[in-house]
């Protein structure tokens, strides 16, 4: 299997086994995106107003208009014509943008609470900032250069007056001489008027002075993003994306052993067998209750979920030939009296209900206790009339210095380990039917695991 797959069908178990927990948390996440935009992005809208600039414009001077449009001259002037409480033109520089658009277009766009105070902003705006650049197109020319030009204009129509006398003035007749006289003051008419449109062309006041404001804003339909309802499924789909990653680096990092060779390994004593335990039948011990035993289990997190997904096994007769195999296995490695000490880690129900069945097998012989021994401080009682000690528990739940500390324990209370049996949960199969042997040799190949010394 290919590591795209493992990890769909890891991604699929966590879905399947931890719903209710990210379904809890993606709520949890979603609150949290709704507190953030009432108490740092509140609802905002943006209106936009159009300004045109008629003539030829280059980009540098179109740039500069934009600075002009967003600059505190313009901006300051809206400020004081809106009048709005506790909003100043330095605060409302913040909420004012502007960009050119193609077609010799400023777009001016305002930000605000409510879309009517957008709609006015923008608009607003856009109107000083034409007052502000016919002022400019209108008072910004040298003076002397202004006096210049109008001088010259009133000597060019005196000079067109002028020539029209001489015109009048000339030989009336059609002599070559005349004729070449009004031909010549008619190109220099001309000359004169081209030099005067030109010069109209390339005055600024006249080309560029004239911006047209094009209309009030659309007010806005929709908040201004983030909206509030972007960020709630943001903060949904951030804790669910967080919950899954860190089920996987917790499972990434993981340092409890699932093979039966490296449990072996970690207790130092030899694998005596598998056994299975339903997992469709989830009792909880009677002293497991309280709040917080609750609360894990409405989350579904008292159940592992990076456990293989439980296969399917025969029916309640061939989990018993199992446990038997074992129990033949201790009578044939044990002397007489044969007493053994059943260690079960503590929480390990698997392994408590797998104990509790081996002992139901075994009938006596060998006789079984069982105790429960916490990882944390593993205390076993000490040597009485037992010939060793059994542990048993489940794959994938304890680590190997957990595994290590029960082995000193045992050896502590002078008990020798004897064997290992290993639990693990299977989905059941209908019991067969009565006139059907328990024992009858058809049911050996669903056993999984092996018991020394016993028949295989």
């Amino acid at each position: 299997m290919s590591d795209d797959t493992i990890r769909l069908v890891t991604i699929g178990r966590i879905l399947r086994r931890r719903w209710r927990l990210l379904a809890v948390l993606a709520v949890v996440g979603a609150l949290v995106g709704y507190g953030t935009s009432v108490l740092l992005f509140p609802p905002r809208y943006t209106a936009a107003a159009s300004v045109l600039l008629p003539g030829q414009w280059e980009e540098r001077e179109l740039l500069t208009q934009v600075d002009i449009a967003t600059s505190s001259a313009v901006v300051d002037r809206a400020a004081a014509t809106l009048g709005w409480k506790g909003v100043s033109g330095a605060e409302l520089r913040d909420q004012v943008s502007a960009k050119a658009a193609d077609g010799n277009i400023i777009e001016i766009s305002g930000t605000a609470d409510t879309p009517e105070r957008a709609q006015r902003l923008s608009d607003q705006v856009a109107q000083q900032f034409v007052t502000f650049a016919a002022r400019i197109a209108g008072g910004s020319a040298d003076p002397e250069a202004a006096t210049e030009t109008e001088a010259l204009r009133k000597k060019v129509a005196e000079t067109n007056r002028r020539i029209t006398d001489l015109a009048d003035a000339a030989d009336p007749g059609q002599t070559v001489e005349g004729v070449q006289a009004r031909t010549e003051l008619e190109k220099l008419r001309t000359a004169l008027q081209e030099a005067m449109k030109k010069l109209d062309q390339a005055d600024p006041a006249t080309n560029k002075a004239g911006m047209v404001f094009m209309g009030p804003a659309p007010r806005p339909t929709g908040a201004a993003a983030p909206t509030r309802m972007q960020l709630i499924v943001a903060g949904a789909l951030l804790f669910f994306l967080l919950a899954v990653i860190g089920h996987l680096a917790a499972a990434r990092v993981s340092r409890r052993l699932h093979t039966e060779p490296e449990i072996a390994a970690a207790l130092g004593s030899a694998l005596l067998g598998t056994v299975d335990v339903p997992g469709e039948r989830r009792a909880h011990r009677p002293e497991s209750r309280g709040p917080r035993v609750r609360i894990r289990r409405l989350l579904g997190v008292d159940t592992r979920w990076d456990l293989p997904t439980p296969q399917r096994s025969g029916d309640e007769a061939d989990r018993r030939i199992r446990y038997r195999r074992v129990c033949a296995g201790l009578r044939d490695q044990l002397p007489a009296p044969r007493r053994l000490l059943v260690v079960v880690p503590e929480g390990d129900e698997i392994a408590r209900r797998a104990a509790g069945q081996l002992v139901a097998e075994a009938e006596s012989d060998p006789l079984l206790r069982v105790v429960e021994v916490s990882v944390d401080r593993p205390i076993v009682p000490d040597r009485d009339t037992e010939s060793g000690a059994l542990v048993v528990l489940s794959a994938g739940s304890w680590t190997a210095e957990e595994l290590a500390g029960i082995a000193e324990a045992c050896a502590d209370g002078r008990h020798e380990l004897v064997g290992i049996v290993v639990a693990g949960t299977v989905l059941t199969r209908p019991t067969r039917t009565a006139g059907r042997p328990p024992d009858e040799t058809t049911s050996a190949p669903a056993v999984r695991g092996h018991a020394t010394g016993g028949s295989a």
